[in-house]
């Protein structure tokens, strides 16, 4: 079960051990380091989970809870050092779906992240079947792509690509996130296989493979998919 997950704490080198973690079981992380833009973020992305560091400055993780909690159905899990009954009641009772305590295993997160999907039955980006990017349009059920209503021959890797990048349209990947997300970290030895995926799939997609206008590279970070009537101010 893939999904988008928000992660907010606001210690650098532990958001980013979880998004590796998460990644690993193919979810999409988006990652803050404060509860004003865990709760912007939220509501511009609408993740299907978020897990929430409680001690974060400008707003903490109980009142982002809240917040998210009145506006959307999100799965939530809070991350804390607080572990007296009367913490994690509180969290719980503010519709928290988890209460994980530090210190904890992030392999033991990422398998509640798991369970909690399971369990709460939500449906998830890569659930939704149809991903459309203007007039790309990415069908998982059928495994189809089609560009303008053309059917697209993509092999399966291609399409797994294509459906990382469609997910989250206009953010950038690197190419190890890309490895990590369509294949799995073991899949392939080297990042240069994403190179050679996108190069086959701008022959396909683009009007000029030479001037991409729809999956771009940004220089030094990686790639991302953008609808292709906008103008492109990367190559």
């Amino acid at each position: 079960m893939c999904a988008q997950v928000l992660v907010a704490e606001d210690d650098p080198k532990q958001a980013e051990l979880i998004r590796r973690y998460l990644e690993l079981d193919h979810h999409t992380v988006l990652i803050v380091h404060d509860g004003r833009a865990a709760i912007d973020e939220a509501r511009r992305r609408r993740p299907d989970l978020a897990v929430l560091d409680v001690m974060m400055p400008k707003v903490d993780g109980l009142d982002v809870c809240r917040v998210l909690r009145a506006e959307s159905e999100m799965a939530i899990v809070l991350l804390t050092a607080r572990t007296t009954e009367d913490d994690v009641l509180l969290g719980l009772d503010l519709g928290a779906d988890d209460y994980v305590t530090k210190p904890y295993s992030p392999r033991q997160l990422a398998a509640r992240v798991r369970a909690i999907l399971r369990r709460s039955g939500r449906e998830t980006r890569r659930e939704r079947h149809v991903l459309e990017i203007g007039d790309l349009v990415i069908n998982a059920e059928r495994h189809e792509v089609t560009l303008a209503g053309v059917l697209l021959d993509c092999t399966p890797a291609e399409f797994r690509l294509l459906e990382v990048l469609a997910a989250e349209p206009g953010r950038v990947f690197s190419r190890g996130q890309l490895l990590s997300q369509a294949f799995g970290m073991d899949r392939f030895g080297t990042e240069r296989t994403i190179d050679v995926h996108v190069m086959n799939l701008r022959r396909k997609l683009e009007p000029d493979p030479r001037k991409p206008v729809r999956l771009l590279t940004v220089y030094g970070v990686g790639y991302k998919l953008q609808d292709g009537s906008a103008d492109a101010t990367t190559a």
